[in-house]
């Protein structure tokens, strides 16, 4: 139906009622969904108006112009008095009528024609009055016709006693629609919070032969306030039979919320507890979320099925009737029918097996703990395992497919020294007797930390003899974030999405504390740096969003899972543990977790219990919330007069374009150093900055100052022409006069603030002409890094003697560490992290050197199956996948593997090649998901999308297969974030912008409000304005 008024129906007490399309949450034509997903009731506020009259229009889409906003909107329509009617508006007879225009309208122009006609009057007729008697009395014949009118419109209640029924405001609130025809008793998308569940008995049964499973479940929960409703999620699931307190209920279904509701005559009483069971059944869910299926080759080539849970954010109501919420905390009984080959997992740990009169097995799992549903998680699969005690209370266990049992010590070794690391820094232990962690071998998500059965991708967890240093980083590190999961987020859990960050930002924070701490050889620190230049860079994008952001529709809950809830929230914890103090942190992170154990809570909870620990008082809330509560960071701007130092802070971003608020302050604790003294962390100092502008004074002789020491603040510094010329001197004559943190930070300040054109491209130049003598890896692989975005950039403009001169400066920068860089096993994490980028640039760029010793191997690896060092892999592979042999050698090799590690390089390099007919073939094999898993098609894309020879037709694949990768991928969510940026982050030319912004345009609510649209978008407006601005100083200088 048209979001016109055609469809409204008009009472004769002039209320107007119109109802929304039923259009099911997912499909591909979704309809607008309420904006209050907030509020508990519509009633609540004052709502905001929408126009049904109106379609949205259809136009290309500028990230300047373009406010974002959720797709969803109040299910309201115009009332009475309203003066902006369309023509089939007028068919309502709404307010015009009542008023009585109608009738004034036709007066009005019988008038007017009247005014040229004359009578003629025979003679002895009654002289003409005079003008003032005539207009006298026609006042007097409308003002009697008008009346009458109004009595004759005016409902007759007017005039009876008790009047007429008191009007709301100009709104009507419209109640959504059931699946079944009668009207669904809510209108919010958040539950209301008059029932909570307090525990929940789940009984399923999956068949993985016919994909398919059933469940009931019975539900306790209690009154909080009395209600004659019960409204929960469920999502494509079939209900089958509905008991409440023993007898049977109907239920109501609004599948655009995934709610289901039962209404009850009589009010349900204030602290009494009810049971509500449901029988249902339903499929396993084909794509990544809810209770899926998936499937993989065991090396004798049988294909194993399984079963398996994602359910964060919003995909528990997919495998059964819940209250999808973080806040509706409960306990959880789960038992499990199985066939006697599989074994099945949850939570708990098992309490009980026992074998029904069909012959299969029923796994019943011990109560668990007071938990959101997010969390809750089970499996069914051929899993084997390998256990270890921790304590006398824990037991750890890794699971995977049998191929790959001698896998998992590393993680099982890891996962081990973690979890002690944890129970000491917390002064908590972790409170379920078992921890599982689960290898699944099609997982789209890194891991999930489910609490008590953490499930990961392959990569993620199993190290072999081909994992590289870097891959046992890699693996640490993801176990370290799960967890830290299991305090931050399943023990204390935030309230609602808008404040993830308090989940994330702090489990990545500990992942690289505890690192740093306990596996010090893995060099965590660089990795942490690298995070966080990554974050301010998409934090200076107009496309951004606050860290603790408003969350509305479901999309936008799926849109929090970025780098701004994960880096940027580790990164501003970083910068406060810094300011505060290690002790004086990790006692108000204590009391916290102390304090909310089993609870829900809001960052203002985290401040308040991290203020009582400081010293001198300090208001931690009032610092951090400008960080959290107002996107973006701010750029602090030096200027120095002899001693005298005088401070400015703006928001930075990269195009601020038409923005003219200005009125962003930060509370920022700014640290420096001077010439004096820079290794040591005692040479910090620190000024806290909190206006817009501040001065203070130095003391004794002063040549430069470097400040954000050691990037540990979330904030750049522009020291002025003289300040940079005074730190780029300091370096060419003594390159370990700053730290090697220092020097990356300066790196990747300087190309940040010629790309919003505060610095010119030459200097950028300038300060690159040290990178001669650096020899450490933090600040050479930024610098790689960023040379390496705009020869990409230079490569797709095809102007052949640009990109040659680039390829010649980056040689030249970086040709004696290239070639002196060893072939052979290294175990050193920062010399291998900096060797396989050196080596992967310069075989990217063709340096001789490079290409032959990597053909050389890969010919050794192919004849003799000789391994290659993993940090190399990708390099050598690469080379090799360019030749029709070696492609389909590579091919045989990543069907065959059971590394996973080298299987994802092995992937990486066949999309590297230059033949248009196998890059078209291995993205649609992603798609497909054979012989290729979905799950790696985001990586695909963005490797296709880096060569020149695939990136146009990456686009041109992305735009043909929206639809189908928009039911495999959920709008908002990571992937399809990444498959958006990574697949036009090439662009710019405005033609391109112009076919980005039209497709992305014409898709409504199939994705064109996504804020990876903005970004994206916004992105290509940066190459285009970056390529017009430093295109000639490129020319001239390189």
């Amino acid at each position: 139906m048209d979001s016109d008024l055609r469809g409204c129906s008009v009472s004769l007490d002039m209320e107007t009622v119109c109802f929304a399309p039923q259009l099911e949450y997912g499909s591909i034509d979704r309809s607008p969904l309420p904006r209050n997903m907030i509020e508990n009731s519509m009633f609540e506020e004052e709502p905001d108006v929408v126009d049904l009259a109106k379609d949205s229009p259809s136009y290309p889409i500028d990230s300047d112009e373009v406010v974002y906003e959720p797709r969803s909107s109040r299910l309201l329509v115009r009332g009475l008095g309203e003066n902006e009617l369309e023509e089939d508006e007028e068919d309502c007879e709404s307010s015009a009528r009542l008023l009585g225009m109608s009738f004034m309208n036709r007066s009005s122009n019988q008038r007017s024609a009247a005014a040229s006609y004359s009578r003629q009057h025979t003679a002895g007729s009654c002289a003409m009055p005079s003008a003032k008697t005539t207009v006298v009395g026609v006042l007097l014949l409308v003002l009697t016709a008008s009346i009458v009118m109004v009595i004759y419109f005016l409902p007759r209640c007017t005039f009876s006693k008790d009047g007429c029924p008191k009007a709301s405001s100009a709104m009507e609130v419209i109640y959504p629609i059931s699946k079944s025809g009668d009207m669904f008793p809510w209108t919010s998308l958040r539950l209301p919070t008059s029932v909570h569940p307090v525990d929940y008995e789940i009984s399923l049964h999956p068949n993985l032969s016919t994909m398919t499973f059933s469940g009931s479940v019975a539900i306790t929960m209690l009154v909080l306030q009395e209600t004659k409703k019960v409204v929960l999620h469920s999502s494509d699931l079939k209900i089958q039979n509905v008991t409440f307190q023993g007898k049977k209920v109907e239920i109501l279904e609004y599948e655009p919320w995934q709610q289901i509701a039962i209404k009850f005559s009589e009010e349900l009483k204030k602290g009494q507890k009810y049971v509500l069971n449901v029988d249902y059944l339903a499929n396993l869910s084909s794509t990544y979320d809810g209770f899926y299926n998936s499937s993989y080759t065991d090396t004798s080539g049988k294909r194993r099925v399984l079963a398996a849970t994602q359910f964060e954010p919003l995909a528990a109501r997919k495998a059964f009737p819940c209250f999808d919420e973080p806040a509706f905390k409960a306990t959880f009984l789960i038992k499990i029918k199985r066939e006697a080959e599989y074994i099945s997992l949850s939570n708990m740990p098992l309490a009980k097996t026992s074998v029904s009169s069909d012959g299969l097995f029923e796994d019943a799992f011990e109560r668990s703990v007071n938990m959101s549903t997010y969390l809750v998680a089970f499996i069914v699969a051929n899993f084997t395992s390998v256990s270890k005690n921790i304590t006398e209370n824990t037991r750890v266990s890794v699971y995977t497919v049998p191929d790959k049992k001698d896998q998992v010590n590393y993680a099982l070794e890891t996962a081990a020294s973690l979890l002690q690391f944890y129970n000491s820094f917390f002064e908590s232990d972790y409170p379920l007797r078992k921890l599982d962690l689960v290898g699944i071998p099609d997982f789209l998500a890194g891991a999930m930390e489910n609490w008590g059965l953490i499930t990961f991708r392959e990569t993620t967890l199993l190290v072999g003899n081909h994992s590289s240093p870097m891959d046992k980083q890699l693996v640490s590190s993801v176990i370290a974030h799960e967890l830290a999961h299991q305090w931050f987020g399943n023990l204390v859990t935030m309230r609602w999405w808008n404040d993830l960050w308090l989940n994330e930002g702090f489990a990545t924070y500990m992942q690289y504390l505890s690192i740093e701490k306990i596996f010090p050889n893995l060099d965590i620190d660089n990795e942490f740096l690298n995070v966080r230049f990554r974050a301010l860079s998409k934090d200076a994008m107009n496309s951004t969003h606050a860290v603790s952001a408003k969350v509305t529709a479901p999309e936008e809950v799926e849109e929090m899972f970025d780098s701004v809830s994960y880096e940027k929230g580790a990164s501003l914890l970083l910068m406060l543990n810094a300011t505060l103090g290690e002790d004086v942190f990790r006692k108000g992170v204590i009391e916290y977790l102390k304090k909310y154990t089993g609870s829900n809570t809001e960052k203002g909870d985290l401040w308040n219990s991290l203020s009582q620990f400081t010293k001198p008082p300090m208001d931690v809330a009032e610092m951090m919330n400008t960080w959290t509560v107002q996107k973006g960071f701010p750029l602090v701007t030096v200027n120095r007069t002899g001693n005298q130092v005088k401070l400015t802070q703006e928001h930075f971003l990269f195009n601020a374009g038409n923005i003219t608020d200005h009125s962003n302050v930060w509370h920022i604790p700014l640290t420096y150093v001077n010439n004096t003294c820079t290794s040591s962390i005692s040479c910090r100092q620190m000024f806290y900055f909190k206006d817009k502008t501040a001065t203070f004074n130095l003391t004794g002789s002063v040549k430069w100052l470097k400040f954000n020491y050691r990037g540990n603040g979330f904030y750049i510094v522009d020291y002025g022409d003289e300040g940079w010329s005074a730190l780029i001197t300091a370096l060419k004559e003594n390159v370990n006069v700053l730290p090697p943190e220092d020097r990356a930070s300066l790196i990747n300040t300087i190309f940040a603030l010629s790309r919003s054109g505060k610095v010119s491209f030459r200097q950028v130049l300038n300060l690159l002409e040290y990178l001669k003598n650096e020899t450490e890896t933090a600040p050479l692989t930024e610098a790689l890094m960023q040379l390496d975005s705009i020869y990409r950039l230079l490569e797709k403009r095809s102007d052949l003697n640009l990109v040659a001169r680039m390829t010649e400066y980056i040689s030249d920068h970086f040709r004696t560490l290239m070639d002196s860089q060893s072939w052979e096993e290294e175990t050193s994490v920062a010399k291998v992290s900096l060797r396989s980028v050196l080596l992967e640039t310069a075989c990217s760029l063709n340096r001789p050197n490079c290409t032959q010793k990597a053909k050389e191997l890969f010919d050794q690896w192919k004849s003799s199956n000789k391994k290659v060092p993993g940090d190399l892999l990708r390099a050598v592979m690469s080379v090799g996948a360019q030749t029709e042999d070696g492609w389909n050698s590579l091919y045989d090799s990543y069907t065959q593997s059971i590394h996973d590690s080298e299987k994802r390089k092995t992937l990486e390099a066949l999309a590297s090649t230059q033949d248009m007919r196998k890059i078209a073939w291995i993205l649609k094999a992603g798609l497909d998901g054979s012989p290729i898993q979905t799950p790696e098609l985001p990586l695909l894309i963005s490797r296709v999308s880096r060569q020149f020879a695939g990136y146009l037709y990456a686009w041109d694949f992305v735009k043909e297969n929206w639809d189908k990768l928009t039911q495999i991928f959920p709008i908002g969510s990571f992937p399809l974030q990444n498959i958006i940026m990574s697949s036009t982050s090439q662009f710019s030319t405005k033609t391109h912008l112009e076919e980005v912004q039209r497709f992305f345009g014409s898709l409504k609510a199939r994705g064109s409000q996504m804020r990876s649209v903005q970004e994206a978008i916004e992105n290509i407006q940066l190459n285009i304005l970056w390529i017009k601005n430093n295109l000639d100083t490129l020319r001239r200088w390189l």
